[in-house]
Parts: C-alpha cells; sequence; structure tokens
C-alpha cells in the first residue's frame, strides 16, 4: 500500500507543485494596448508591469490568486485566477476612470477643494515617509534607449557605430534591503546587456527608489539642484492643485488632483497625483518634468508609479516607470527605465496609522465664528492624532550585518544567465523590438568583436581631422588589442601643446606619445615617452613615463618616470603653455618660470581600506637653472632696446635673491586621505567609490633628505580638509582649508617651497586657487594657511529674472584666502556668471590686503 501511494504521488505531484505561466494583453476601451500598466498580486505581494504593448507575464505556483489590473487614469479591475500548472492566457480591457465631482464644502473664498486634501496629505507626508520601519524586494529592472536621428559629425569629429533604433537594452535582477533612515544594501543576482555577453548592467534598483514623501526629490545627472515634491512641507508655496474629481475602487475612495507650477520655471512637477481619501496617502502618481524645470540633456522626463498596501497600514510602490526625450548636437532620441517589485518583506513601523482630525472651535470661538459666518466661512483648523508604534520587540527582518558602506554588489556570475534563465524570471515581456535587438546584437556580438569589424570601424576612427588635431588631440586605436596611441594637439587652449613658446627656450616643441593598453579584467598600463627641443637654447630633453594599474578593486597604480626635462618651479603648472605663449607674444609678459631636472621618480598610489588611500613617492633629480634666451614678441621693442620681460629668476616676498645654483635633491613624500563613511558600489571588475556625509582629510608629508649626495635638506607637512555640499533648492558648496607648517629647514630652493596656484592673465586658473595672486610671490616655507570656498546658486536667483532665466545663467560666488609670513591676510571675493553658453564662466574679482583693495579683475573660464 505504501509502495501504491508513492507512485501515486510521484505520478500526480507535478499537478499540485509546478506552477505554470500567466500571459496576456491589457488594453484600453480602443482595444490598443496599455504599456506599461501594474498588475499586483495580493496573495504574494508581488506584482508585474505590461510591455510597451500591454503585453504581460507571470510564472505563478499552481493556485488561485487574485489579480488587481492598475493604469493611471483608468479604472482597476480585479481578476481571480486558478493555475494548474499550464501555461493560460487573460487578455483584460480597462475602462478610463468615471470622476465623480462629489459635495464639496469649501471653507475659504475661491479655495479649490483640492487645497484641504494637499493640506491633508502634506500633514501625514513624513508619516507615510516612514511607515516601513524596514524593507526589502525582488526588483526587476529594464532600461531601454533608442537614438531616432544620429548626425554624421560632431563637432568635426566623425561618429561611427551608433546607428538609429534601440542602442541600449539592459535587464537585471536585484535583491533590495532598505531599513530607515540611510541604509541600503543591493545585491544584483542577474544581469544581461544586449551585445556584451562579458558586459554587467549599470541598473541600479536603490536610485530608481525615489519618494514623494521627500521634500527634495534628487535624481541624479538631471539635476544639481533636485525637484521639489507636491507633496512637500513648502509644496504650496510652488503648486498649484486642482481638484479633478474622484473615482472608487477596491472600497476607498481615489481623489484626482491636478499639479501645476506656480511659476513656470521653478524646479517642480506637473501632472496628476492620486491621494486616498481619509488616510491622505499616495495611491499613484503620473508627473512630468520639462526643461522649464531646470533639467539637464533631455527635454522631458516622464516619473509613473503605482502603490499597494503590502501590510494592512503599509503601501509601496509595485511598479515605477521612467520615459524621457532629449535632442542635441544632431542627435534625437528616447527611451525609458522600468521597475517592477515583488517579493516584499515589511517590517511596520506603526500599528496603528496616524489620523488627522479637524479640531472643534471652543465656544467663544463658536460664537466669534458664528458672528462671522455670514462675511466669510473660517478655516478649520486640525491636529494629527499620534500613530501607535510598533512594537520594539518585534523581530526584525534584517540582520543588520548585511548593511555597510558598499551599496550595492554585483554577483560574479551575474551575467552567465542563459535565455531560459530570464524567459521564465522575466516579469514585463520584451517587445518584438527588443527581442530582435537581443537575438541581431548577440548573434553580431562575435562579428564586431572580430579583428576584420574593428580594424574596419577603427579605419573611419582614426582618420585625423582639424578637431583633433588642434584641439582635442589625435588618438590611433587598435580596438581589437584594446591599445591606443595618443598625440597632444598642435595649438590647444586646454591641453597641453606641441608648439610652444617661451623666453627661454624660445619656440618649443614638446611632443609627448602616449600609448596604453587594457586587459579585459580593467587592469591597465600606459608608456609615455616624451621629446621636447627649444630652437632659442638649442636645448634637447626627454624623459619615459610608465604606470600600471594592477588592482582596480583598491585602485592601486604604481609609476616610474624618469629622464632630462624642463619643468615650472610650481610643479603644479600654475599656467598653461597655451596662454603663456599668447601673453608672451602679445603682452609681452614671461610668466613661466622654467628650471631644468636630471630626474628618476618612483610613485604608488592605492586603498589601504575602504576610504583610506595613501599615496607615496621617491624622486632624485639634479636640479640646474635656466635663463632668457630670447626677448622676441609681436609687440616692438622698447626704443632703447631693453626687453620688457623679467628675468626667469621669480620675485619672492621671504628671498632678496630666488635664484639657485645646480644641485642635487633626494626627496620622499606621502599622502594619507581619510573620507569616513565613504560609500561604494562593487563590480566584479571595479570598485566605485560615492559620496559621504563626511569631508574628507588629507595629510601630507614632505622631506628633502641629505643622502645619496642630495644637497637639500627640510620636512614640512600639511593638514587639509575639503568636501562638497549639497544645499538642495539653494545650490551647491564646496570648500578646501589647508594649514602647512616647515622644519628643520637646512638647506632648500624655491623648488621646495610651498607655492600657492595663482593667475595673472584675462584666463582662470584652476577655481581651487588664486585669480589675482601673483605666482611666486608669497611662495614660503614658513608657516601658512590657505582656504577656498565657492557656492553655486544653479539658477536659485537668475530663474527669477526672465532675461537671465531664459539663458538658463547661472550665478557663483567665491571666496579665497592666505596668511603666510610675508602675504599677511590676503583675500579675494568673486562674483560670478556660469553656464554661458553651456560652458563658459565670468568672474569680477577683487583682492584686498590687510583690509585694504589690493586689485580687481575679470577672469573668463570653463563653467560647466
Amino acid at each position: 500500500m505504501r509502495l501504491t501511494w508513492l507512485l501515486i504521488l510521484l505520478l500526480f505531484a507535478p499537478l499540485f507543485c509546478f506552477g505554470g505561466t500567466l500571459r496576456g494583453r491589457l488594453t484600453d476601451e480602443n482595444g490598443q494596448g496599455l504599456p506599461f500598466a501594474s498588475i499586483y498580486i495580493k496573495e504574494t505581494s508581488s506584482g508585474t508591469a505590461t510591455n510597451e504593448n500591454g503585453y504581460y507575464q507571470l510564472q505563478l505556483d499552481s493556485g488561485t490568486y487574485t489579480l488587481e489590473f492598475k493604469y493611471v487614469g483608468y479604472k482597476s479591475k480585479i481578476e481571480v485566477v486558478t493555475i494548474n500548472g499550464h501555461a493560460k492566457e487573460l487578455n483584460v480591457q480597462l475602462l478610463p476612470e468615471v470622476l465623480n465631482l462629489k459635495e464639496v464644502v469649501v471653507r475659504a473664498a475661491d479655495e479649490d477643494p483640492a487645497y484641504p486634501i494637499m493640506r491633508n496629505a502634506i500633514r501625514l507626508r513624513k508619516y507615510h515617509l516612514n511607515e516601513a520601519l524596514a524593507w526589502s524586494a525582488r526588483v526587476y529592472m529594464k532600461s531601454v534607449a533608442r537614438m531616432d536621428k544620429v548626425p554624421s559629425k560632431v563637432l568635426g569629429i566623425r561618429v561611427v557605430d551608433v546607428d538609429t533604433g534601440i542602442v541600449y537594452l539592459s535587464e537585471s535582477v536585484s535583491q533590495l534591503h532598505v531599513k530607515r533612515p540611510n541604509k541600503i544594501n543591493e545585491r544584483v543576482l542577474s544581469s544581461r546587456v544586449s551585445g556584451q555577453k562579458k558586459g554587467f548592467t549599470f541598473n541600479q534598483a536603490s536610485e530608481m527608489n525615489i519618494s514623494f514623501y521627500e521634500n527634495l526629490l534628487k535624481i541624479e545627472g538631471l539635476s544639481q539642484r533636485g525637484f521639489v515634491s507636491p507633496l512637500a512641507n513648502n509644496a504650496l508655496f510652488f503648486y498649484r492643485y486642482q481638484y479633478m474629481g474622484a473615482f472608487e475602487e477596491n472600497g476607498r475612495s481615489i481623489n484626482k488632483i491636478k499639479v501645476t507650477p506656480r511659476r513656470r520655471n521653478d524646479p517642480v512637477f506637473e501632472g496628476y497625483i492620486y491621494i486616498v481619501d481619509g488616510t491622505w496617502r499616495l495611491h499613484s502618481t503620473n508627473l512630468r518634468l520639462t526643461k522649464n524645470a531646470g533639467i539637464e540633456f533631455v527635454d522631458y522626463i516622464q516619473v509613473r508609479q503605482v502603490y499597494a498596501p503590502v501590510l494592512e497600514h503599509v503601501w509601496m510602490p509595485v511598479s515605477q516607470e521612467f520615459t524621457f526625450e532629449g535632442a542635441g548636437l544632431g542627435f534625437k532620441g528616447r527611451g525609458y527605465v522600468t521597475g517592477v517589485y515583488s517579493n516584499y518583506k515589511v517590517q511596520a513601523a506603526y500599528k496603528k496609522p496616524p489620523v488627522v482630525e479637524e479640531i472643534e472651535p471652543e465656544p467663544q470661538e463658536a460664537i466669534v465664528a458664528a458672528n462671522q459666518a455670514i462675511k466669510a466661512t473660517p478655516k478649520p483648523r486640525f491636529k494629527v492624532i499620534e500613530p501607535e508604534k510598533a512594537d520594539p520587540n518585534e523581530k526584525p527582518i534584517h540582520n543588520d550585518k548585511i548593511f555597510s558602506k558598499e551599496i550595492l554588489v554585483v554577483d560574479k556570475e551575474a551575467n552567465k544567465r542563459d535565455s531560459l534563465y530570464w524567459d521564465k524570471i522575466r516579469p514585463v515581456p520584451l517587445t518584438k523590438d527588443e527581442s530582435k535587438d537581443y537575438m541581431k546584437k548577440d548573434s553580431l556580438e562575435i562579428i564586431k568583436e572580430s579583428k576584420i569589424y574593428q580594424d574596419s570601424l577603427d579605419r573611419i576612427r582614426n582618420k585625423p581631422t582639424f578637431g583633433n588635431l588642434f584641439l582635442g588631440g589625435y588618438t590611433y586605436r587598435n580596438s581589437y588589442e584594446d591599445t591606443y596611441l595618443r598625440f597632444d594637439p598642435i595649438v590647444s587652449p586646454t591641453n597641453a601643446s606641441i608648439l610652444q613658446y617661451n623666453t627661454v627656450e624660445g619656440v618649443v616643441a614638446d611632443v609627448k606619445v602616449t600609448y596604453g593598453r587594457r586587459f579585459d579584467d580593467r587592469r591597465r598600463y600606459i608608456i609615455e615617452p616624451a621629446v621636447r627641443y627649444g630652437f632659442s637654447n638649442e636645448k634637447l630633453n626627454a624623459k619615459l613615463r610608465a604606470a600600471y594599474v594592477y588592482n582596480t578593486t583598491t585602485n592601486s597604480i604604481m609609476q616610474i618616470e624618469g629622464g632630462r626635462y624642463v619643468d615650472q618651479i610650481n610643479s603644479t603648472n600654475p599656467i598653461a603653455p597655451f596662454i603663456n605663449t599668447l601673453y608672451t607674444l602679445v603682452a609681452e609678459r614671461n610668466y613661466m618660470k622654467l628650471y631644468q631636472r636630471d630626474f628618476i621618480r618612483l610613485a604608488h598610489r592605492g586603498e589601504l581600506r575602504n576610504g583610506l588611500q595613501l599615496t607615496a613617492s621617491m624622486e632624485y633629480a639634479h636640479r640646474m637653472p635656466m635663463h632668457n634666451t630670447t626677448s622676441y614678441s609681436f609687440r616692438d621693442n622698447d626704443p632703447e632696446g631693453v626687453s620688457r620681460f623679467t628675468s626667469n629668476v621669480p620675485e619672492n616676498a621671504e628671498l632678496e635673491d630666488a635664484s639657485f645654483n645646480p644641485h642635487q635633491v633626494l626627496m620622499a613624500s606621502f599622502s594619507l586621505s581619510i573620507k569616513p563613511g565613504q560609500r561604494y558600489i562593487t563590480r566584479p571588475d571595479q570598485k566605485i567609490n560615492l559620496d559621504s556625509k563626511y569631508p574628507t582629510i588629507s595629510l601630507a608629508y614632505r622631506t628633502g633628505i641629505k643622502a645619496l649626495g642630495g644637497d637639500v635638506q627640510y620636512s614640512t607637512a600639511a593638514l587639509r580638509v575639503s568636501d562638497d555640499l549639497k544645499l538642495g533648492l539653494l545650490g551647491a558648496s564646496n570648500y578646501s582649508v589647508t594649514g602647512g607648517v616647515f622644519w628643520n629647514k637646512k638647506e632648500m630652493t624655491l623648488m621646495d617651497y610651498r607655492h600657492f596656484n595663482g593667475n595673472r592673465t584675462l584666463f582662470a586658473g584652476a577655481y581651487e586657487g588664486f585669480q589675482l595672486l601673483d605666482y611666486y610671490r608669497y611662495s614660503t616655507n614658513n608657516n601658512y594657511l590657505e582656504a577656498h570656498y565657492a557656492h553655486h546658486f544653479n539658477g536659485f536667483i537668475f530663474n527669477k529674472i526672465p532675461l537671465f532665466r531664459k539663458l538658463k545663467l547661472q550665478e557663483v560666488v567665491s571666496l579665497n584666502y592666505l596668511n603666510t609670513q610675508q602675504s599677511g591676510n590676503y583675500l579675494e571675493l568673486g562674483l560670478g556668471i556660469e553656464h554661458i553658453f553651456k560652458f563658459l564662466r565670468v568672474d569680477f574679482v577683487t583682492s584686498f590686503q590687510e583690509g585694504k583693495k589690493a586689485r580687481t579683475g575679470v577672469v573668463v573660464g570653463f563653467g560647466f
């Protein structure tokens, strides 16, 4: 008998254990597919979404399920289905929502009924934001980008290997864990990129998980300021609301509210939000950002969200979708990113939800109100009845050990899944175009990786143009070997130039060739020979540098460099060769000060652990002075034949004579950088460091060692604190403060001093530097303090001025401070405009020394 039952069980078990596929199409009243509609399964707190054409599919275990089909603007529909191990088709038609303009008591003159609804939603915003103390979900994401128009050239550079149609298609499945207020852990379990079997997706579910319960929504890459939510505490200052009506869904009344900006160019959304009556929570959203809101790179982005109850008093998004469209530089494209949430596990923060209750007026207030009733109906007062918190001893759904600074990790085997796996796990079916794209690109991948194909593309890419010869530099690539040869441009205002001019060498040919190779695991090396010849002093110089990135997880690189070459006395190169050439020939100002050295240098940089980076170097050099050998300029010389050029020896306030004799130096330097709380992403082939709420602290030490013939002996140390501060609608700030000391100063030359990046030209120097300071006057070997601060308003003020707003100009202020033994208190204040033609920045700067006005000037630079 037992054997008989065993055989029966084995025979019929599949009918009870195996599930089946439920598929179908969701259409509107005209039979057209509803894209990205939501399907929610109540029994499993899971869901899916339709694709662009309205088709859906679900893998379900055998059993009976209650499915709710939802689409923003349409009446939801509930269907009960039974899965018995076989594929089943269920097509559903949704009808437009029928809005009832229910009777509403208007409490204040001319106030739309939407306002009391929105006030209640805003009152409960923070409760709904935090109603899930912790949660986890399985998240499926799909990203698709299409190109509708592609130019043949951009800024003189040929566009190759880019065609119209789908240019990027990626899918991923992640396990996302979240714990309030700010702990996140995401593991990408599977990844697929069309045409890149070895590639890993850049989909990030934690980045997509935006909440309109936040006051300010920050969407990376779209804006530096962020966007004000329609539910923000200050939303009434930014939005107008219009009551469109209500509809019934599962015994709940859902209010439809139209959202419009009060001012055209505020960073806000427009569209519709749906609020559940009574609980005043979000039911769904259909909102849009446009160029008026200050978004970059795209013309608009549409955000659609659908929420559903995963617990009695907890609603979570079951689907989110972002669609976008943009055009620029001859390109025109569109795309979308969709996310589907399933397998929710939620730890509720409250046992009982909060309630908004109207306060009855006190008797005396009631009398006054009655007396004034004829004139106006007073606004009611409300209070929020606090929710009953959940049991603090309730077993958490997460083990806190899963949370760390590693917010996302991509499994090493994530891209090893086959098509059968994806067909089974994919909750949103592919469209015909997407299926064709996978088939086409995956089959062509072998061809595209072949030497013949890549060589054919390289023949097009490697053709020199005016743009790359004179502006960006020319690069010759061998894509099959993943190698390249790069040459500097002949003349360039932003890069190192082959042709230069200075009073020390005259016309200079400075030719540098960079050879690089990258391996499949992202390890790479470069070999960089350089040759420099001065036609006036007739000296030939050459050097060789080699660098090897051997560990992409710790971002570790080792370098060796040596030879004979010409360098600026300030090793940070405060003036660009092109700018110096221009000022030397046109204005007879030779700001660049040079010396020659024979040297060998070893260096290493890498992370010791997360957020802790060490850089170390050792150099031995023979330093030699250089002198002016030419006084040629485009201007006529002085009538008496006296050159207007200054000596190649800089003027320094601490040295009567800054010249030096040939000497040797053995120098070691170390720099330790600490970024507490640094978050990061781990991919199989690299580590990506992200931001931190704490500033970066750097400690640097440099010493001249009197050994092996070294003539220089000194020690110096510096402490630097720096950070970038995001201040929401007010913009963003960045600052740095550096203090340093010297000791054991037995033998030093000007090259060993602490230099401060100055600028004496119309063209802005480094923005974390000084714009009106002499290059070497206050270089010091004594104690010093240097500070820089800049605040970018990102249009906070100019958006309110019509012309400036139309031109998309942005305002910036800066402050630079220096204190040395000779400079005293030196201060620069700057007011600037950036984003001129998208990339230019102009600053008006005034300097003060010991409280007295010193200089004023205008500087022009790049400010993206």
